[in-house]
């Protein structure tokens, strides 16, 4: 079995150290979903979505900020951007920030960043949720990663690059929940209910996450709580 072109893992082990670790963390923080063992951590914004003929221009949260007068603080959640559940603010933005999908155009930023901080570039595991329902038709077949809270995962194998892949059989789209090279030098987290990606890894590679142009990201701490909105 495949997804997104990628050969499913039958051997999940390679996945328990995450699994334990958030165990071990707070609920509703951010230790709850990228494993409490780095040097660092980053929030990398979803952005949204302003339509331009039949191009989607990417809107950044700083954008909707300026037009709403609120901040883009570390800690700040997108209703509060916009003060409130709003579905869009035209011309400023027409659809809201992906939930529990990291868009191609900022996972292949992402990852060509975290590529130069591992050195497996070319082993790389990838966790899709199993309750989106697309492809799964069986609780135990193939065999998943358990994850506290209902948010077990099916692994596949790829290259880091890997991480722009439609893991979903079209016309679904959906990137990986969750990805990490095979010497754990840092892990990737798309929450299926968040419209934010955190990320753990050394503190060289949080600062290069953070200086990448194209990504709009905000420092974080295991101990940050985290919301869907």
């Amino acid at each position: 079995m495949q997804l997104g072109g990628l050969p499913v893992e039958s051997d999940v082990s390679t996945g328990v150290w995450i699994s334990s670790a958030r165990r071990r963390g707070s609920p509703g923080t951010v230790g709850a979903l990228v494993p409490a063992v780095f040097e660092a951590y980053a929030r990398v914004l979803h952005p949204a979505v302003r339509y331009a003929g039949d191009d989607d221009v990417e809107v950044s949260w700083a954008e909707v900020a300026e037009h709403n007068g609120t901040a883009a603080s570390p800690l700040v959640q997108w209703d509060a951007l916009t003060h409130g559940p709003v579905e869009s603010q035209p011309p400023v933005w027409d659809d809201g920030p992906s939930d529990g999908h990291l868009p191609v155009t900022v996972a292949a930023r992402l990852a060509r960043v975290l590529a130069g901080h591992t050195g497996t570039p070319t082993d790389c595991l990838f966790g899709r949720w199993d309750g989106f329902g697309y492809d799964l038709g069986r609780p135990d077949v193939p065999p998943r990663l358990l994850l506290r809270g209902g948010k077990d995962v099916v692994l596949v194998r790829g290259t880091v690059a890997d991480a722009v892949r439609n893991l979903a059989p079209e016309p679904h789209e959906q990137s990986a929940n969750l990805w990490w090279p095979a010497d754990r030098a840092w892990c990737v987290v798309t929450d299926i209910d968040l419209v934010s990606t955190y990320v753990g890894g050394t503190a060289a590679c949080i600062a290069d996450v953070l200086a990448c142009p194209g990504l709009e990201v905000l420092p974080a701490d295991p101990g940050d709580p985290v919301t869907p909105a």
